[in-house]
């Protein structure tokens, strides 16, 4: 079970470190990125990010999220 932890770890900071977000928030199963302008360009550079470095995360929304302009990046 450690493993998998430290896995999805070092996969969520991979994925800051490549997307490099101005504003997040660490919540216990991923981060929720914040303060996204552009929101439909950032979710699409989010995805092709996990899908090319083969992270074990996934992008989430929701109409409440789209209205202070945010999403989620998750653990699978």
């Amino acid at each position: 079970m450690e493993k998998t932890q430290l896995k999805v770890s070092t996969d969520l900071q991979k994925f800051i470190e490549k997307f490099e977000p101005s504003k997040f928030k660490m919540m216990t199963k991923g981060i929720e990125i914040r303060g996204i302008n552009d929101m439909h360009r950032n979710i699409t550079q989010a995805k092709d990010l996990i899908e090319r470095l083969d992270l074990k995360l996934f992008v989430s929304h929701n109409a409440e999220m789209l209205s202070y302009g945010a999403f989620e990046v998750n653990f699978i």
